[in-house]
Order: C-alpha cells, then structure tokens, then sequence
C-alpha cells in the first residue's frame, strides 16, 4: 500500500505544482524550457501512474464496507460519463458550455462510481483520493483563473463525435479493464 500512497502523492503533487506553481514554475520553465519542462512533467506523470499500478496490483484487498447491493450497475454509468467528460476538456463542444472543468468532473464520476462498487482499502483510497483531489483542483483552477468566460457555442456534431470517441473508448478500455488492472468489470 505504501507504493500506491507513494505513485498518489507524486501524482497530485506534480499537478497542484502546475496549478499552483506560479513564479516557480515559470522559472523552472525559463531555465529548463517549455519542452524539455514538459518532458520532465510527463516523466513524473508517467512515474507516477506506474507507482498507482504498482502500488494497486501489490496490495491484497481487505473490505473496508460492504457495497450497497445493486451499486455496481451505477458504476458503468458513472464512469462512461467520465470518459465522454474527460475527453471533451480538449475538444470544442457544448458541454464545456455547461461544465467549466470537463476532465476534472470526469475524473470525479469515474472515481465515485468505482466507490459505489468496491469496498476495499486500495479502492477506497486510490478513487477517494482522487475524487478529494479532483474537487480540489476545480476550486484552485477556479481561484486561479478567476469568473468563468463560457465557450462560444458550438455545432452539435462536434458533441456527437466527442460522447462517440468518449464511448468507444470506454468500450474499449471495458474490454482490457481485467487484463490490464486484474479486475473484472461489469460482474
């Protein structure tokens, strides 16, 4: 568990740096440059996620509470929405209209729905974690980048194809989810 903690806690540092690094940040930006600063960050990220992995698939689970029965057919709901959401923070469409952080919300409904289904320790802290963190970052953004400037409005075919790829790729990673995490979704 201590690996997971570990690739958690560089994770959410590296990305409240970015947030909140200001003058830090742009200097480490003048002296390394905006690649090589950018390299070094998906390092970190990289890094990190492969700690979460390590740290999740070492860890034998021990409940912590017992799921609500039936929770698990919300799961699937929640996180598609996260992957539609998180997907459409880089695309030009409506639902930034509605949402001001896409991504962020994404990462929360992809959080709480993995909570609603498993009651475990590495669950309830791997996905607690980042739903804190998520919830976090929106009022940090938020403080940082002042009154939210909504989107120009956008043709609806470019939300069409954004809840497409957001679709696909949920089916996509539904179908790699046991393999690559060890767990079998959708059961």
């Amino acid at each position: 568990m201590t690996i997971l903690m570990l690739g958690l806690g560089l994770f959410f540092a590296i990305h409240f740096f970015a947030v909140m690094g200001g003058g830090v940040r742009a200097s480490l930006i003048e002296k390394l440059g905006k690649g090589p600063y950018r390299g070094l960050y998906s390092l970190l990220a990289a890094g990190s996620f492969y700690l979460i992995y390590l740290g999740w698939t070492g860890t034998i689970p021990e409940a912590v509470y017992t799921p609500a029965a039936g929770a698990f057919h919300v799961t699937p709901v929640f996180v598609l929405l996260g992957f539609v959401l998180f997907f459409a923070s880089r695309a030009p469409t409506n639902i930034k209209r509605f949402i001001r952080h896409p991504q962020l919300m994404g990462v929360s409904f992809w959080a709480a729905g993995h909570l609603l289904a498993n009651g475990e320790q590495r669950s309830l802290l791997l996905f607690g974690s980042f739903l804190i963190w998520a919830q976090l970052m929106i009022v940090v953004t938020n403080r940082r980048d002042g009154a939210w400037q909504k989107p120009e409005r956008q043709p609806v075919v470019k939300d069409i194809i954004t809840v497409t790829i957001g679709v696909v790729l949920f089916v996509g990673f539904i179908m790699i989810h046991e393999w690559l995490i060890g767990v079998r979704p959708m059961m």
